[in-house]
């Protein structure tokens, strides 16, 4: 298992930029919860199979890949069904992450994972690096960028860990409320800070 360090933050917070920076400028790997996500309830995959079981063959679109926005509404309108597919995919997910971060070959690896701090995920990282920016830029980001009302914004917020807690699981911090100038600058450093690790660690 190489060294591996924990993204998360909220949403709209940039995580995505801040692991594409760490894999475009220095080539690290990356292991990424949300296609891991995706991977395990692929077409064929047992995941997939075990929700056909549960909810019906409706549950798919025609080409036979899960209908995401169907099964979303089934789990938030009933708190069991959620913990019944949380109960189902989330060993799933973790075992497929190790085996990915299993076959990394640089000398650390990134874990993205957005829901760390809900999911109590940061045991699988050696340090934990939280991508940090306020709840104002957060709501007006993300309605930006998925064409949605304050509202809409403020309730993913709301279901989200508070900054307060994302930022108690922190061992770096990422502060990414400008725009982007900062953040090649902070990744360099990190990147420095992490090497150096690695080495001591080996």
């Amino acid at each position: 298992m190489p060294f591996v360090i924990g993204l998360t933050g909220g949403i709209a917070s940039g995580k995505t930029t801040v692991a594409n920076l760490f894999q475009q400028q220095f080539g690290i790997d990356i292991v990424d919860a949300d296609i891991v996500a995706r991977e395990v309830v692929e077409p064929e995959s047992a995941g997939l199979k075990q929700i056909v079981q549960r909810y019906g063959a409706a549950i798919l679109l025609d080409d036979g890949t899960l209908n995401r926005a169907q099964l979303r509404d089934i789990i938030f309108a009933d708190p069991n069904e959620k913990q019944w597919l949380d109960a189902l995919l989330h060993p799933m997910i973790r075992q497929r992450m190790i085996e990915q971060l299993d076959n990394t070959t640089t000398p650390y690896a990134l874990l993205v994972i957005p829901l760390m701090a809900e999911n109590n995920l940061q045991t699988l990282a050696n340090r934990v690096l939280v991508v940090d920016v306020d709840e104002s830029s957060q709501i007006e980001r993300t309605m930006l960028r998925d064409g949605i009302s304050q509202q809409q914004a403020q309730s993913i917020v709301n279901s989200q860990a508070t900054r307060a807690q994302r930022l108690a699981i922190a061992d770096d911090v990422i502060k990414n409320h400008s725009k982007n100038q900062q953040l090649l600058y902070q990744i360099t450093e990190l990147h420095k800070k992490y090497l150096e690790m690695c080495r001591e660690n080996r």
